[in-house]
C-alpha cells in the first residue's frame, strides 16, 4: 500500500474540488467558465470523467463516457456524483504498492508521483474554472499549485502541441505567485472574471 503521504496533492486537489462543488448554487451550474463554450455543469462533468479515468487505469477499466463532450451526462446531485468518483479514485491510488515506479494513467505510464499530481492538476483547474464561475473567493492554493508543477513540467507542452488539450500558455506579469503562474502555463487567465 501506498504512503498516503506519496498522493497529498491528489487528495487536496479533489478535496478543492469538493468544496467548490458544493458551494455552486443550482442556479449558477449553466454559468460560463473559463473553458470557451463549456458550461460550470459541463466542466464538472469533464473533471469527473477525467478522475474516473485516473482511477480506472489502475484497475484496467475505462471512464464511462468521453470527457471531451461533458454535456452527455452528469445524471443526479453533483456533489454525490462527484463524491463517489473521488472516493473511487482514492481507493485506486491507495491500492498502489509504495515501491511502484510506474502508475498507468490515461496519459500512458507515469512514476506513480507524477501520476497522482497529474490528476491533481485536472481536478485543481477545473475546480478553479468552476469556482471563478460561479463567483466564489476559492482561490487555487499555492502550496498546492507547488505539489501539481512537476507534472504541469512534464506532461502539457506535450500535451498542448501533440493533443491540442490546453490553449497556449499566458504571459505574466510581474509580482504573480505560483498558482497564477501554474493557472497560465495551463493557458488560463488567472484573472479571469464571467
Amino acid at each position: 500500500m501506498a504512503d498516503t503521504r506519496d498522493f497529498e496533492v491528489l487528495t487536496r486537489a479533489h478535496s478543492y474540488l469538493g468544496d467548490v462543488v458544493a458551494a455552486v448554487p443550482e442556479s449558477a451550474w449553466g454559468a460560463p467558465t473559463p473553458c470557451t463554450e463549456w458550461t460550470a455543469r459541463q466542466v464538472l462533468n469533464h473533471a469527473r470523467i477525467d478522475q474516473q479515468g485516473y482511477g480506472l487505469a489502475l484497475t484496467g477499466g475505462r471512464p464511462d463516457s468521453d470527457p471531451f463532450h461533458p454535456a452527455d451526462a452528469l445524471h443526479g446531485d453533483p456533489v454525490t456524483e462527484l463524491g463517489k468518483v473521488l472516493s473511487q479514485v482514492a481507493e485506486a491510488y491507495a491500492t498502489l504498492s509504495a515501491d511502484a515506479e510506474q502508475a498507468p494513467t490515461p496519459l500512458g505510464p507515469l512514476p506513480a508521483p507524477i501520476a497522482a499530481a497529474a490528476a491533481a492538476m485536472d481536478a485543481a483547474v477545473h475546480a478553479w474554472d468552476i469556482a471563478v464561475a460561479t463567483g466564489q473567493d476559492r482561490p487555487l492554493d499555492v502550496e498546492l499549485a507547488e505539489g501539481i508543477w512537476p507534472a504541469a513540467e512534464r506532461l502539457v507542452d506535450h500535451l498542448r502541441d501533440s493533443y491540442q488539450v490546453f490553449a497556449p500558455a499566458r504571459p505574466l506579469a510581474d509580482g504573480h505567485d505560483r498558482a497564477e503562474a501554474l493557472l497560465a502555463f495551463l493557458g488560463r487567465d488567472p484573472h479571469w472574471t464571467p
